[in-house]
């Protein structure tokens, strides 16, 4: 069975962000770790070598294979910045048109720069996000 190589991690936020980051990136990452946090409120994690990460859920597909993932997340990649989020469904769809400048993959948004973006909607789509990911997979109480 295939293993799930991103994990939480001890890796260093801040030095993650030295190494890959320029300037301006570091300012943007800073202003979406804030987001971030505020909606999550939860610290940044490193999950795998290059993402940070808040938050964390626990996933089992039909097939039977699980694991953990973070609940939102963000990375450095190049001269872009990816937000790792779910944006299904109509509420999500109208925020993504009105979000300004970027591309959307199956569960990563993508832009240059944090200025080409509306941030209240940006927020806007990470809680919508985390509010699904929790739906979909509500955390199991420990006895």
């Amino acid at each position: 069975m295939a293993v799930n190589k991103t994990k939480a991690t001890r890796g260093s936020v801040d030095d993650y962000l030295a190494s890959r980051a320029s300037a301006e990136q570091l300012a943007d990452c800073k202003a979406i770790m804030a987001l971030c946090k505020r909606v999550t409120k939860q610290p940044p994690k490193m999950w795998g070598p290059s993402i940070v990460g808040y938050g964390s859920y626990t996933y089992t597909y039909e097939s039977g294979r699980s694991g953990e993932a973070c609940q939102v997340g963000f990375a450095v990649r190049g001269k872009e910045l990816v937000v790792y989020l779910l944006a299904d469904g109509a509420a999500q769809a109208r925020l993504l048109a009105r979000l300004g400048k970027h591309k959307m993959g199956k569960a990563c948004l993508y832009f240059k720069r944090l200025a080409d973006l509306d941030v209240d909607v940006l927020e806007a789509l990470i809680a919508g996000s985390v509010a699904e990911v929790k739906r979909r997979y509500p955390s199991k109480a420990k006895a």
